[in-house]
């Protein structure tokens, strides 16, 4: 997959792509649907996403509490296994949101990227203060030269399918469900960085990674895959995951800190990715440390039932 983050100098053979347009925030059942339909719309182009970075959400908002369910490299990993050979991770700045809802199309879509044909959900708005309507969109590629196709929302039994929706159950403890929405288990990538080795000196050792932009999940206990994505011990694991603040040990940064079963060795720096499967429970603060260690133990006893059962 190519990552094209300028839409003004664009080499000739990352143009003529049939493209979806999104933001693409945990690339869910509904954005994979998009997809489909871009991947089908024309067979001899090549499979696009055009994305931003940062979220505009972020942009308009920097101070509003994290809501991101993947990172860029998450989305980016994602979207590369679903086959899309050309990503426009544009930059969201103050250039690209005061275009109007036609220069949008002109010169990013048209112009810029040389785009074939766009896929945007019914419900997508663009251009300065969201005022460009997908059917607008439909209007603006009849006179610039682009195909548009205009996708339905998707909804799974109960509800439409969408980043919000699936924040809210992840906030609940409900990441199976978020899963029936993502199409996926709900994953928190990146580096495991160094930590205060609590976990070690109580016979449970855990590799810590960060959690900063990202939606947090219900704080607590959770049954979990483990993906080590690199280096000497690249492989799928299992183990128990405890994503909070620790409040045991006072006042700390949220994380989350992940206790990989039957494993030995240094993942220190090493990319992983964890799979949310199931809530157990809440944080608590034990009297002491044998409790604490008891319950860690009978949580580790639960997780590996739920896990043999997948």
């Amino acid at each position: 997959m190519r990552i094209i983050r300028d839409y003004q100098y664009v080499d000739e053979q990352d143009r003529g792509a049939s493209a979806a347009i999104g933001n693409f925030d945990g690339v869910h059942l509904g954005h994979q649907s998009v997809i489909d339909i871009a991947r089908k719309a024309n067979d001899d182009a090549p499979l696009g996403i055009v994305t931003f970075e940062p979220h505009p959400r972020e942009f308009f908002a920097p101070d509003a509490p994290p809501f991101r369910l993947t990172s860029a490299e998450t989305r980016a990993n994602r979207l590369e296994k679903l086959g899309v050979e050309r990503l426009y991770e544009l930059p969201f700045n103050a250039t690209l949101s005061g275009l109007t809802p036609k220069d949008f199309a002109r010169d990013v879509l048209a112009d810029g990227l040389g785009l074939r044909h766009v896929v945007v959900g019914a419900d997508f708005c663009f251009g300065k203060g969201r005022k460009g309507t997908a059917e607008d969109l439909q209007a603006f590629g009849k006179e610039m030269g682009f195909d548009v196709t205009i996708a339905p929302l998707v909804r799974d039994a109960e509800t439409q399918v969408s980043s919000t929706e699936i924040r809210k159950a992840l906030t609940e403890g409900r990441p199976r469900d978020a899963a029936t929405m993502l199409g996926h288990w709900h994953r928190v990538d990146g580096p495991v960085i160094g930590g205060d080795q609590r976990g070690r000196d109580l016979g449970f050792p855990t590799a810590n990674m960060s959690i900063d932009g990202l939606h947090p999940p219900k704080f607590g206990v959770y049954a979990v895959l483990v993906d080590v994505l690199e280096g000497p011990h690249q492989g799928s694991y299992q183990g128990a995951a405890s994503v909070g603040v620790r409040p045991m040990f006072g006042v700390n940064k949220a994380n989350i800190e992940t206790h990989i079963f039957d494993f030995s060795g240094d993942l220190y720096g090493t990319e992983l990715s964890i799979a949310l499967i199931d809530f157990l429970r809440p944080e608590w603060k034990f009297d002491g440390l044998e409790a604490l260690v008891a319950q860690i133990d009978a949580d580790c006893a639960t997780c590996r039932e739920i896990l043999a059962a997948l």
